[in-house]
């Protein structure tokens, strides 16, 4: 189906723009949101009589999105979250999740503005996409951690799951001690007691 832009929509083209897309992605998405026209002669006619007016109310609206992208500069949202020893999260960080963050933080932002690839699923520092304008967007970085000073600590830079790793392995592990044919609850001087004795 051929349609006619009404604003910038990513990967297919700005405003006035004549492109052909699948029916159902202009059928269900495009013509709904009022994105498009379909392109007909009657629709081309009322779009080029109305092509000024568009223009302004979309610059006017870049604008606007310009000047909150400004509030956005170098934003942090930090989500405490629980996991296990790996870093996987008991639950995913979702969209959900951080609209509520950013609006605790006083951001206007709408569940069609955050772009998240991919459900967060395990600690650490992501970078998401938040549109504020079809021409306008803006990067805010999420911390996920298991606490305040592990959070503290990934924004300083300090990879948290591999000091993890590295204490269990201090700690844990096979010692000389270690005896497999032990019985269960038995300590080694015990049982060296009672082989001399």
């Amino acid at each position: 189906m051929d349609i006619i832009l009404l604003e910038r929509v990513e990967k297919l083209g700005g405003i006035g723009d004549v492109v052909k897309v699948k029916d159902g992605f202009a059928r269900n998405y495009l013509l709904p949101r009022k994105k498009a026209l379909r392109a007909n002669e009657a629709n081309r006619k009322v779009f080029e009589a109305n092509r000024a007016r568009i223009e302004s109310e979309n610059a006017s609206r870049r604008s606007d999105a310009e000047k909150e992208a400004g509030s956005f500069k170098d934003a942090k949202v930090t989500l405490i979250r629980q996991s296990s020893n790996t870093g996987q999260l008991y639950g995913s960080v979702a969209v959900r999740d951080l609209i509520e963050a950013l609006q605790a933080d006083g951001h206007k932002v709408t569940k069609s503005q955050v772009v998240l690839d991919r459900p967060i699923k395990s600690i650490g520092l992501y970078d998401v996409k938040v549109l504020l304008h079809p021409e306008v967007a803006v990067n805010v970085k999420v911390n996920v951690a298991r606490s305040p000073e592990e959070a503290e600590m990934q924004l300083q830079g300090v990879d948290v799951m591999a000091q993890v790793f590295e204490e269990g392995r201090d700690q844990g592990g096979f010692t000389e001690d270690y005896d497999p044919n032990a019985e269960p609850g038995a300590t080694a001087e015990v049982q060296e007691d009672e082989a001399q004795g």
